[in-house]
């Protein structure tokens, strides 16, 4: 069963109610239903205004889910012979990011996206979706190559941040997130990402210098967490609800301010609900970026994002 959030009980409630006329109807002569089906409308109802009317703290949460999908469940639902590839010819392979080369819909393209585990043994591995500087120089190995071979590239966000830890900074995580920005810029094919779950601070804008960058309806994208930034400002992460409000960081508020594209809707409930469904919600939008980017040339996708970039933000005096 999936994990109830709290802003979800209410709903929750409701379905036992009517889980449990069900088996009684089942279980005896007496005909309930005419009851189960008001209760079925009052159930729809309820979680057309609850999903609807979502507070930014409930969205952080649904992205947060542990059973939300990663890229590699998306990767299996919206890509064609995918091929992993590994290291970043320098130091080692951090599990934290995955990348390769795969088709969309007979279009070669280089796929590269941050991968938290499903498990405690899974996260361990993949340490959490929090990469090692070497993750994002095998990132920039996989685009370097994609733009060579003309291959658009695709990246999925999803972390809550780059590894800060001590042998992280040993071995450059400050240069290789700024590396991937200075080179993400000008790279001469297209390149979208989607935010489909946390995107947090350098570790998310190090995959995030695209032509296109759209979010999955309920997904977050900042440069803190609103946990941190609750520390920072009030000394106390207790008001990270409040953090979240302030900050705009749903994808609501990033559509309005400029800073993505497209909001992809998310299936009633969140994308853990259905990924089938939630697939093909984003192979429309990826085939649109795709098809709007391919009359670009190499410089043309270079001027697209410069001025992408430049143009970003809302600013009132």
């Amino acid at each position: 069963m999936s994990k109830t959030l709290a802003f979800e009980e209410p709903i929750v409630r409701l379905r036992e109610k009517i889980k449990e006329l069900e088996e009684f109807t089942e279980t005896n002569t007496v005909d309930l239903s005419e009851e189960i089906g008001t209760l079925k409308t009052r159930l729809a109802s309820l979680e057309a205004d609850i999903y609807g009317n979502m507070e930014p703290w409930d969205r952080v949460q649904v992205a947060r889910h542990p059973e939300r999908p990663t890229t590699l469940d998306y990767i299996n639902e919206l890509f064609e012979d995918f091929m992993q590839l590994h290291g970043d010819r320098a130091f080692g392979d951090d599990a934290a990011i995955v990348g390769g080369i795969a088709s969309f819909e007979d279009t070669p393209i280089t796929i590269i996206g941050h991968q938290r585990g499903k498990d405690t043994k899974e996260n361990v591995k993949r340490n959490f979706g929090m990469p090692h500087p070497e993750g994002y120089r095998k990132a920039l190995r996989l685009m370097k190559q994609a733009e060579k071979f003309g291959r658009p590239i695709i990246c999925f966000i999803d972390t809550k941040g780059a590894y800060p830890g001590k042998a992280a900074e040993e071995r450059g995580q400050s240069e290789a997130i700024a590396r991937n920005l200075v080179e993400m810029a000008g790279l001469t094919v297209p390149v979208i990402s989607i935010v489909i779950g946390e995107g947090g601070s350098g570790g998310a804008l190090a995959l995030g210098v695209a032509n296109h960058i759209h979010m999955l309806e309920h997904s977050t994208y900042s440069v803190i967490s609103p946990e941190g930034a609750a520390s920072i400002l009030w000394k106390d992460s207790s008001l990270a609800k409040q953090a979240a409000e302030a900050m705009k960081i749903t994808a609501p508020h990033l559509k309005e301010m400029g800073i993505i594209d497209e909001i992809i809707p998310e299936v009633l409930g969140g994308a853990h609900r259905d990924l089938q469904a939630q697939a093909s919600y984003m192979r429309d939008v990826i085939r649109v970026s795709m098809e709007k980017l391919g009359t670009l040339d190499g410089e043309g996708l270079v001027d697209d994002r410069y001025n992408k970039f430049r143009q970003m933000g809302v600013f009132s005096g």
